[in-house]
């Protein structure tokens, strides 16, 4: 999905941006003011001209000879990619892989909020305690509008994915991480990323055979 006034970056491009991000977060935390291309380079694991063709969607970078200034790049990649400030996330479906999702504490560090999760049985008994409110259902199309929510986490049964994300695009999510093992259809100016475990695992078996 390109966005208004933005150039037409590719997909893999967004990903490697966010590899750059955390190789520069380890830098920072090391106390390294500046780096070069060839050692971020090598740290995220692709080659200094592909990460030069990269951060040439955005501008011109760094200092010939010196390389890039750390804090520099750091704050353009996550401005570009929107996680220089907190953005509010809910979370759909508190089953087993929900509660699993919830407990992560990596995404408040990388500029993600889970603000509210919502399940068709809210109050059903947990294994786990969790810090956000569990909503049912029929709160969410208010919650996303008043709190101005525009990415969602879905964990829910295939059976009913489809039907969860048609409700979440209409009250005007934009992006869905989606967890069912389906396929969803969307319109072109939604961004879904699907995570599908199995589908991972069999691709790395293929690579492991002998």
């Amino acid at each position: 999905m390109k966005k208004p006034g933005r150039p037409d970056i590719p997909r893999k491009t967004i990903y490697r941006l966010s590899i750059y991000l955390r190789c520069l977060a380890r830098l920072r935390e090391n106390g390294i003011g500046t780096v070069s291309s060839e050692a971020l380079a090598k740290a995220a694991g692709v080659k200094p001209t592909q990460l030069r063709k990269d951060l040439a969607y955005f501008g011109t970078f760094g200092t010939r000879g010196l390389g890039y200034e750390v804090a520099e790049l750091t704050k353009k990649i996550a401005d570009e990619l929107g996680t220089s400030r907190f953005q509010p996330v809910i979370l759909v479906g508190v089953g087993n892989l929900g509660l699993a999702l919830l407990s992560y504490r990596g995404f408040e560090k990388e500029g993600f909020e889970i603000v509210a999760t919502f399940d068709s049985d809210p109050r059903r008994k947990r294994d786990k305690e969790i810090k956000q409110p569990i909503f049912g259902m029929d709160a969410l199309p208010q919650f996303i509008r008043e709190h101005n929510v525009r990415m969602a986490i879905l964990s829910v049964p295939a059976t009913v994915a489809q039907e969860v994300a048609n409700t979440l695009i209409d009250c005007g999510v934009m992006g869905i991480l989606n967890f069912a093992p389906i396929v969803l259809s969307v319109p072109e100016d939604v961004m879904i990323n699907n995570v599908n475990l199995a589908i991972e695992l069999e691709n790395l078996s293929y690579f492991i055979q002998g």
